[in-house]
């Protein structure tokens, strides 16, 4: 393993850890010894990162450090480029060219030979299942996920059956047929999948919902028996 490697490996492990994380830990998660363990600390040190603790008090990796240039393996630039065209391919015009511009930045500051296999990957998106019409913004849906807000929506069962509701909208899945929004439903006071081509209006208010995005989708998992990702 290259010694840049093995930096932005510690790096990597760091950042998975709010906590303090022993340095016997470090070493043995990195398969290295105790003494490379400190050099490479001191040298992330020397380059700018944020690295807190001492030798018998653990490490800790404030947030705003970036190891440049970015290193990845061959595997991971694969999936960085299928991911990209993935999204340009299925997603909505905003998502699409967020992740072309993602793509682009990564690029610019990769050493020119991890550059050259961004360009030459030879991954194909094939063509798509036949989706549903979809009229709402998906960027809107993704707006409100963000900023944790209640919307009301015209929805149309699959039986045609119209209804008003106000939902909590916490996640996005995407199919390769089609999208669905994962919410908590007022009216049914329990989690409901909506299909994003059946509903025929998006309209986000105000007041927040009250409970965090992220402790919902938890609750969604655990009713759904779905571990964690």
């Amino acid at each position: 393993m290259s010694r840049a490697q093995r930096l932005l490996d510690l790096i990597q492990v760091l950042r998975q850890h709010k906590y303090a994380i022993a340095g016997s830990v470090l070493a043995d998660t990195l398969g290295i010894s105790i003494r490379t363990l400190y050099r490479d600390i001191e040298s992330l040190r020397a380059q700018g990162a944020n690295i807190e603790g001492e030798p018998g008090m653990g490490y800790v990796l404030k947030p705003g450090f970036m190891l440049p240039p970015l290193m990845f393996t061959d595997v991971e630039i694969e999936a960085l480029v299928l991911g990209s065209r993935w999204i340009g391919e299925r997603a909505d015009d905003e998502l699409a060219q967020a992740a072309r511009r993602a793509l682009s930045k990564i690029s610019t500051v990769l050493p020119a030979d991890l550059k050259r296999m961004v360009d030459t990957t030879n991954l194909i998106i094939g063509p798509s299942t036949d989706q549903k019409t979809i009229t709402i913004d998906l960027g809107a849906v993704r707006r409100s996920i963000r900023e944790e807000k209640k919307v009301e929506i015209a929805y149309s069962d699959d039986k045609h059956k119209n209804s008003h509701r106000i939902i909590w909208p916490f996640a996005l899945a995407f199919f390769d047929s089609g999208r669905i929004i994962i919410a908590w439903c007022e009216l049914r006071q329990d989690f409901r999948h909506f299909r994003a081509d059946r509903i025929m209006s998006w309209a986000p208010r105000s007041e927040k919902y009250p409970r965090r995005r992220n402790i919902l989708l938890k609750e969604w998992r655990q009713s759904e028996g779905i571990g964690e990702p």
